[in-house]
């Protein structure tokens, strides 16, 4: 008995394992087949085609059934060294013994058992699989319900693809409003520059007009100060005149009162006299009755007139003594007589007042006078002080509308210089990042003058060489570089100690001549091609009929400026 073989049948559902036993006399006997799990049906349509989302359990599935591949094929390779074995068995030893046939068996059946508890173990793991492959597939199906469908994956992608694409043409125009943005930015940032300055120039001015308005002010301020003592010294002059005047109203209405009083005080000492001589006459003696009898009448009339008078000083006086009376009229006289000293006194004091009024009137007009005259002079300080600001104001709004126009024409002039800076060839990578992208400023105007010079320079020496047959070093240029400082005017290769010289027009404005303005305008416009090639041909033409020779051919050649190459 021996071994026929051990065959792998690979039926359409399942795969199966054959091994077959032979007797010597060629029956065949003891036949065992043993039947893997099978194959879905559906496995290579899964396997052709994975779901979307599930790559990792795709991987995980196609790596096993690859494993079980090769299992397979290691079997089928096992198988064929077995047949070839027997039938080199067969070949040379035709009958066996049986006990090593026996043997053979056995070690077969062990393998055969080996292999089956394999296939077992295959088994539970393909079953584990397929219930995760479920699993998995369940799992796919809710999601690509979840998604909308098979076709979601690829439409997710073109809505994708167009967010994108709309996402680039926000971000294109994002880009171009942001350059535009950063272009107004930097046009603005120019204007703050500009304000900035025309700030330091009007801060200037109004420091000035400041300063002399400040000087002004002190000198109102003194006028005023001095007028109003001027004034306050005519009120004080005024009211001591009208004290001075009430005092001497006073002193004079009491002067009068005593005149008055003394006047009648007179005429009663007067009577008094009289009646007192009369009497002296009486007591004198009785010779003189006869004479007084003749003139009775008119004593009579005396007395008669005295009698009246006493009676009136009685009624008056109260006193009826005529020797009290007597003595009261004389301390009545001392009385007068001390009054009239202090009358005359007063009188003497109040010619010194009016005197001293006279003179106060005289002061008062005369600060009158000049107080008008102060008022006069305070008034034509202030006009001048007006005037001299209406000047002021005047000569700023001169000075800005001179500042616009100065701006308008460095504006002008910048936009000549970009122009002539892109026609001459000089608008390179090297330039612009030596430059930057802030274009013509006021800051960097002459670095660009400079450039632009040097350009024509090599552009000269270039057309002098190819007119003179010199082949030029290098075969390019050297590399754009600013001028050193300005107003350095680099010299041309090849003739040294002749530097050619362009007159660049000037940028600075005399701030205090006002008739300049027509001059400022002519030197400041800038030049186009044509008047720049007659200047740099005027100016090279004092260097020789051959130079000169060779700029009228470089101008003869068809080839602009700007197309010849650094």
């Amino acid at each position: 008995m021996m071994v026929a073989g051990i065959e792998w049948i690979l039926l359409e559902d399942r795969p199966e394992v054959l091994i077959t036993v032979v007797e010597p006399g060629g029956a065949k006997f003891g036949v065992r087949r043993h039947s893997l799990h099978p194959i879905p049906v559906n496995m290579p349509a899964q396997i052709a085609s994975p779901p979307a989302g599930g790559h990792a359990v795709f991987a995980e599935t196609q790596h096993f059934f690859f494993k079980q591949r090769a299992a397979i094929e290691k079997l089928r390779a096992d198988n064929m060294l077995l047949k070839e074995e027997l039938m080199l068995e067969n070949k040379f030893s035709v009958q066996p013994t049986t006990a090593n046939a026996a043997a053979l068996i056995a070690a077969l059946q062990d393998q055969s058992d080996q292999y089956t508890r394999k296939i077992e173990g295959e088994r539970s793991k393909v079953s584990l699989l397929e219930e995760k492959a479920g699993n998995l597939q369940e799992k796919v199906g809710r999601q690509r319900r979840k998604m909308g469908g098979i076709n979601a994956a690829r439409e997710e992608d073109v809505q994708m693809q167009k967010q994108m694409r709309i996402l680039e043409n926000r971000l294109e125009k994002a880009y171009h409003k942001y350059s535009s943005k950063k272009l107004q930015i930097g046009s603005l940032r120019d204007h703050i520059d500009n304000l900035r300055r025309e700030r330091l120039v009007f801060d200037d001015v109004h420091r000035k007009l400041e300063k002399g308005l400040a000087s002004e002010k002190r000198e109102m301020a003194a006028i005023i100060t001095q007028s109003n003592t001027s004034h306050e010294g005519r009120e004080r002059a005024l009211t001591e005149m009208a004290a001075t005047k009430q005092a001497a109203d006073q002193e004079q209405a009491e002067a009068m009162r005593a005149r008055e009083i003394e006047d009648r005080e007179a005429k009663t000492m007067q009577i008094l006299k009289d009646e007192k001589s009369a009497r002296k006459k009486v007591l004198r003696g009785t010779w003189s009755v006869a004479k007084d009898r003749t003139s009775s009448t008119q004593t009579a009339e005396k007395v008669k007139e005295y009698s009246e008078a006493f009676e009136k000083i009685q009624k008056t006086t109260g006193v009826t003594d005529l020797d009290r009376l007597v003595e009261m009229f004389m301390e009545a006289e001392d009385a007068n007589f001390s009054l009239f000293n202090y009358v005359n006194e007063v009188n003497a004091e109040i010619e010194k007042l009016e005197d001293q009024i006279g003179e106060i009137r005289a002061e008062v007009e005369r600060l009158r006078g000049e107080s008008s005259q102060q008022e006069s002079l305070r008034l034509q300080a202030v006009h001048d002080t007006e005037e001299r600001l209406r000047n002021a104001e005047a000569r700023a709004g001169r000075y800005g509308r001179k500042l616009e126009g100065a701006q308008r024409r460095v504006g002008a002039l910048k936009q000549a210089i970009q122009d002539m800076f892109a026609q001459a060839g000089c608008d390179t990578p090297a330039t612009r990042s030596m430059l930057g992208d802030g274009g013509v400023s006021e800051a960097n105007l002459m670095i660009y003058l400079g450039i632009i010079e040097q350009r024509t320079n090599e552009i000269l020496q270039r057309c002098m060489a190819a007119s003179a047959g010199e082949p030029v070093e290098g075969g390019a240029s050297p590399p754009v570089k600013p001028p050193g400082a300005l107003g350095v005017t680099p010299r041309v290769e090849g003739s040294p100690g002749k530097g050619m010289v362009i007159d660049l027009p000037s940028t600075l404005a005399d701030s205090d001549s006002d008739g300049d303005e027509n001059e400022e305008v002519g030197a400041l416009r800038p030049l186009d091609r044509q008047a720049l090639e007659q200047k740099v041909l005027r100016s090279i033409a004092r260097r020789g009929d051959g130079v000169g020779h060779a700029i009228r051919k470089a101008r003869s050649d068809s080839r602009p400026i700007s197309s010849a190459k650094f």
